[in-house]
């Protein structure tokens, strides 16, 4: 096709608005579909040792994605020098294999949180989100009270459980992986097992008079989340 034959292709398609908006449409959604596909077809391999969440730790999950945590905390540790000093070994692609969607994120008005569980304890957790001014003096974290009153909602737990070990296949129940839970009591039950190893060093007598009754506090999820991120 000669320069002048194309050219006069593009200016017929330029001065047509209907066929310029269609042009635009189906150019991005090719661009799209190439994009998008790879990332549900092809999943990193997981890490050695790497299990998916635990029932308990996707609670917490869920929270942290639902108060939009990742607006302010990546969870990406960059191959430099100053990001490895700082947070610990940089992040590998194999660590998110079981992560949907994946939370790297680039702002941080906050610490990078991907390895967190190796320097902050459970008890640390409690009184930061109770006030982060307290432990962190000059922090701009706000409180979160309601994470001390609101329950686990086990419901969205186990939807997304089934989902990603049906759809995904994300292997639950096998080996030493966590468990799933095949009905809504499950699910509770393997939640509350998990829960007391962390209720245990809390502090908040709330808390564990909350446990006893087996009610999990979203407190308690999502300071299991934390704790696993290594």
């Amino acid at each position: 096709m000669s320069n002048k034959q194309s050219g006069s292709i593009f200016e017929f398609i330029e001065k047509n608005s209907l066929l310029l908006g269609v042009s635009i449409f189906v150019l991005i959604t090719i661009g799209g579909i190439v994009e998008v596909v790879p990332s549900f077809t092809q999943n990193a391999r997981p890490i050695t040792g790497l299990k998916p969440y635990s029932a308990l730790e996707l609670a917490g999950r869920q929270i942290y994605i639902r108060e939009s945590c990742n607006a302010c905390h990546s969870q990406l540790i960059r191959p430099f020098k100053a990001e490895t000093d700082r947070y610990g070994a940089y992040s590998l692609s194999g660590e998110y294999a079981y992560d949907r969607p994946f939370l790297w994120g680039s702002r941080r008005t906050g610490p990078d949180l991907h390895r967190v569980g190796n320097y902050r304890t459970t008890d640390w957790h409690e009184a930061h989100f109770k006030n982060a001014r307290q432990v962190s003096p000059g922090s701009n974290m706000p409180n979160f009270p309601w994470f001390f009153e609101d329950s686990v909602d086990v419901g969205t737990v186990h939807a997304e459980l089934v989902t990603v070990r049906d759809v995904f296949g994300v292997p639950y129940d096998q080996g030493e992986n966590p468990k799933s839970g095949n009905t809504l009591e499950e699910t509770h039950q393997l939640i509350i097992e998990e829960a007391g190893a962390v209720v245990e060093q809390m502090k908040d007598q709330s808390i564990k008079d909350a446990y006893a009754q087996g009610d999990v506090k979203d407190i308690v999820a999502i300071i299991a989340y934390l704790n696993r991120m290594k």
